[in-house]
């Protein structure tokens, strides 16, 4: 099924049809699905005191005025991240969420360096997280992999490090992404330690163009060899970029409630998402931290088609097939995903005709 082979489904139903739909999430940071509740319940089994009386006065404190003031937060928040129970409970309750969502694929980011540079151990963030996915897997049947994120933040020699204490677990890895704030830390920076992530055989992904310049959506690309870019919303300001990410069909993961609360775009209205779409970008939706952005990947869709009235089921659909397709899964997984959503609106499509 293409996007227009279906007759068209009222704007009245696209909330159910979204919400019915399958769905791949490939933007997700699971420290940023730590919500306020689980914190302050884990900041109590491990005799931590949060410099926040209470849950609604930290909910208060998700007033962001940037990347980087969101994320001192983010760091500091995981700091009641101690034992592998605390990450497998961190990451399960985001799969049941996802699975709310009908997430069928979820390919998730994790730090090791926000861990390991507070004492945390390696082996116990792993333990933890492979607990929780080998659980999700078998109770929710989810799909997942993991892609550790470098911090751009520190040095190219501290990642390098970093990837030499992830070997051991080389076969439960998707790939490698680079995180953390933009400015001043372009992806050439991480040249050497991308290279010897490609000759691992590990997927590339990186972080570029929220924040950062264009230039550095080219510097992913071209240095990194990035298969996918996560934000890159600001390519729209160099026409040769959009030309050959449009070339390329080069997966663009975007993630507009994180890009309102960072304040990327001033309102959900202006957000550049029909744009890129327009552009025949191969763009799908995302949630990010949601924990402290306001909202799951369910949430991502729907307020987003809310507030772009010129999106409809036809863009539901692009969305939702280009997230399967941009996915890391083989090409029978995709197509089994494909054909549920197919399946999906249809029905709705053939509700419509009645």
């Amino acid at each position: 099924m293409q996007a227009d082979t279906y007759r068209p489904i009222p704007r009245a139903q696209l909330s159910a049809l979204l919400a019915a739909a399958p769905k791949a999430e490939l933007h997700l940071h699971i420290e940023g699905t730590l919500e306020p509740e689980l914190m302050f319940a884990l900041a109590r089994r491990n005799s931590i005191t949060l410099p926040y009386p209470d849950v609604e006065a930290l909910r208060r404190a998700y007033d962001f005025s940037d990347l980087q003031s969101f994320l001192d937060l983010y760091y500091a928040g995981a700091g009641v991240l101690q034992t592998a129970q605390d990450f497998e409970d961190m990451a399960y309750a985001y799969f049941e969420r996802a699975a709310a969502d009908r997430i069928r694929r979820a390919e998730i980011f994790f730090d090791p360096q926000t861990h390991t540079h507070r004492g945390i151990a390696l082996a116990t963030v792993m333990a933890g997280l492979e607990a929780a996915i080998a659980r999700a897997e078998r109770e929710l049947g989810l799909s997942i992999a993991l892609i550790p994120c470098f911090l751009r933040h520190l040095s190219e020699e501290d990642a390098l490090q970093t990837l030499d204490a992830l070997l051991p677990y080389r076969e439960r890895l998707l790939g490698v992404g680079l995180d953390s704030g933009e400015r001043g830390n372009p992806p050439e920076k991480f040249a050497r330690v991308f290279e010897r992530a490609r000759a691992l055989g590990l997927r590339i992904v990186a972080h570029a163009g929220e924040e950062g310049p264009p230039a550095y959506i080219w510097g992913a690309l071209q240095t990194l060899g990035a298969e996918r870019i996560d934000h890159g919303v600001r390519c729209l300001e160099d026409p040769a970029l959009v030309e050959e990410l449009r070339r390329r069909q080069v997966p663009l993961t975007v993630c507009p409630l994180s890009n309102l609360r960072l304040c990327v775009v001033p309102d959900l209205a202006q957000h550049p998402l029909p744009a890129l779409l327009d552009a025949g970008l191969k763009v799908m939706l995302n949630s990010d931290d949601p924990a402290y952005f306001g909202g799951y990947l369910g949430a991502n869709l729907d307020q987003c088609f809310e507030a772009l009235p010129q999106l409809d089921a036809r863009h539901a659909y692009t969305l939702l097939r280009n997230s399967f397709e941009a996915s890391f899964a083989s090409p029978e997984q995709q197509a089994g995903w494909i054909a549920e959503l197919d399946a999906v609106f249809a029905s709705f499509s053939a509700d419509a005709a009645r």
